[in-house]
């Protein structure tokens, strides 16, 4: 079975159209396509997604990952708190940022929260959790999520 990398992912050859898509695409996979099409929101889904692509990533410690968490433009981290059990980190300017402030208080980014746990998870060697507590689609000023040691 093929399986590809992080780095394959940088090979490219569309003249036309280049490297980048509509983040408006990207939402409709992610918000109608996943959310809405899967069982319990793709919950599952995403986070299984998502700890792979962190997997995947070239990164070897947490400057690494924030820093290509911006270079991507999946948003820009920043740390809001760190001590030996836990780590804050607000991702301002995510995907979700302008979209409706949803009725109930659903956090709707968890794929970049796994993405987080996944890349955290193989540099640190260890089995680390992130969990969302903090959405642009809750109506809070950023996204947030608390990364547990």
């Amino acid at each position: 079975m093929l399986h590809y990398t992080f780095e394959d992912m940088k090979s490219m050859d569309r003249s036309v159209l280049g490297n980048m898509v509509p983040l408006e695409l990207f939402r409709t996979i992610r918000l109608i396509g996943m959310n809405q099409g899967l069982p319990l929101g793709g919950k599952g889904t995403t986070l299984t997604v998502g700890r792979k692509i962190g997997e995947s990533l070239p990164v070897n410690t947490l400057e690494e990952l924030l820093q290509l968490f911006e270079d991507l433009k999946i948003g820009i981290p920043r740390i809001l708190h760190e001590d030996d059990r836990k780590i804050s980190i607000a991702v301002e300017d995510c995907f979700c940022k302008g979209l409706p402030t949803l009725e109930e208080e659903k956090l709707i980014c968890d794929l970049e929260g796994a993405i987080l746990e996944g890349a955290l998870s193989k540099i640190m060697g260890r089995r680390i959790s992130v969990r969302e507590v903090k959405c642009n689609a809750a109506g809070h000023e950023h996204c947030e999520y608390e990364v547990k040691l």
